[in-house]
């Protein structure tokens, strides 16, 4: 077997990046994906003619070494998508980003004026602590506020109180965003965060497309990337990873590893180390929590169900987190333009009661949910599948920062060894974040010296 310069573990977003990059530093990489497809949870699914994708990636980035990258793979594949989103909430749908006069209108003078009232208070006593997101939150936008476009849409995508769910979050998602600005931007006085932009990019055939490219360059380029394969062991000696135990079609086998860049879940990495690392380790690694995604995919015989990208579901009577209308995203996810695709997202945890469904009830769950929002009728159901991604989301509790301290202070001891992307760091970065940290860590092995954890960009994002 071909010894390789430098093994990758995982072909997401982060894997790939590093892998092209090592091409253009004349480095030849191997990456090794357990899935059958690249692009992690950016990968594009197929079920029918119909293609989707786990979550709705949109491309739009402040980095322009990464927004260059992407032209390059895609070119006039990359379409310029026009932004509409909602966030449904009351019966009633309201524009996202927030438009002070659509909200006011849709919330009535005395809602508005409570939510206004709620502001003013906390601005002039601010409560004590912020270390969760309901704190901090809080603290930044009113309680009023704060219950009705915060609170049940991230305890679904938690799984968790607000009052559980560290600051950390927020503070990396929602950065520099106050009801004072939000209202600036909504009445376009002022410059909105990057991803409340009203255009972004996307890939004519689903953001796998993009996975799909960088994938076929890598091989092209000499490059290996092996799917179906899902690493077993990391075994060390002394200082550094010696060799990985991979098990693939033809069974188990055994790579020689000079250089390793991971973007393997943290916990799962130091589980999979041989020797173990110290109890106090494994244990940290232990208390790393993740939150699951499952996707239910239905086909529905009725074109232009409705104009919007993203319904964000702030409703607790239903349990969907967020539904995409993929054909608005591009006409060319359908296969028949006489037709609409929508993906409703269940946000859980492995093993609970939504990840346990089979597809025939999860399947009959939408159905009765779009029923309830008023969105379609189950009986223009003609086809539906549904797709389910463990450990999707880092979990930011009460535990977790002290937990990827412990870890990263050991992993500082092997020398071969650099974590990249959001598994791979137990970090919340975006797709454009990720991706650097695979740039840079290929870039480290060439002598640069870059602090990959230092990267997570402009910091203001949007809660999604």
């Amino acid at each position: 077997m071909q010894t390789e310069d430098t093994l990758i573990i995982g072909a997401g977003p982060a894997g790939l990046a590093a892998a092209h990059e090592l091409i253009r530093l004349g480095l030849t990489p191997h990456v090794i994906e357990g899935l059958s497809r690249p692009g992690g949870l950016s990968r594009t699914e197929e079920h029918a003619g119909y293609r989707f994708d786990l979550g709705g990636h949109r491309f739009l980035t402040q980095m322009p070494e990464i927004g260059r990258l992407w032209e390059e793979m895609l070119g006039p594949d990359l379409l310029t998508v026009h932004r509409q989103s909602r966030i449904y909430y009351g019966g009633r749908f309201f524009r996202y980003p927030l438009q002070a006069w659509d909200t006011f209108a849709r919330l009535g003078p005395v809602e508005t004026a409570r939510i206004l009232a709620s502001y003013v208070q906390t601005r002039l006593a601010p409560p004590d602590g912020d270390d969760t997101f309901e704190e901090w939150v809080t603290r930044r936008f009113g309680a009023r506020l704060y219950e009705t476009f915060f609170k049940t849409y991230t305890e679904k995508v938690w799984g968790m109180p607000c009052s559980e769910l560290r600051a950390d979050w927020a503070a990396q998602r929602i950065k520099g965003l106050s009801l004072v600005t939000a209202v600036i931007n909504a009445l376009g006085l002022g410059s909105r965060a990057k991803t409340l932009s009203d255009h972004f990019l996307y890939p004519r055939l689903g953001p796998g497309m993009m996975w799909e490219r960088f994938a076929d360059q890598v091989v092209t380029a000499g490059g290996q990337v092996s799917l179906h394969s899902r690493v077993l062991e990391l075994v060390r000696t002394g200082s550094r990873i010696d060799h990985l135990v991979v098990q693939n079609s033809g069974g188990q086998q055994t790579l020689p590893c000079p250089r390793l860049i991971s973007s393997m879940p943290l916990d799962e990495l130091v589980m999979s180390l041989k020797p173990s690392p110290p109890a106090e380790v494994q244990a940290a690694a232990q208390r790393l929590r993740h939150r699951a995604f499952v996707i239910v995919q239905v086909a529905i015989d009725r074109p232009s169900l409705f104009p919007y990208h993203w319904i964000y579901v702030h409703d607790p009577s239903v349990i969907v987190g967020r539904i995409q209308n993929f054909g608005n995203w591009s006409a060319e996810l359908l296969p028949d333009p006489c037709k609409s695709s929508l993906g409703l997202e269940y946000f859980c945890s492995e093993g609970d009661e939504i990840w346990s469904l089979s597809n025939a009830e999860l399947i009959d769950l939408a159905g009765r949910e779009l029923h309830a929002l008023g969105l379609a009728d189950p009986a223009w159901i003609e086809d539906a599948t549904a797709v389910r991604h463990p450990k999707a989301y880092p979990i930011y509790d009460e535990t977790y920062r002290q937990s990827v301290e412990t870890i990263r202070a050991y992993l500082r001891g092997i020398e071969n060894l650099q974590t990249i992307g959001r598994s791979g760091m137990h970090r919340y970065n975006n797709l454009d974040h990720s991706m650097m940290t695979g740039i840079l860590a290929a870039r480290n092995l060439v002598g640069e010296q870059h602090d990959l954890w230092e990267i997570n960009a402009d910091h203001e994002e949007e809660f999604e």
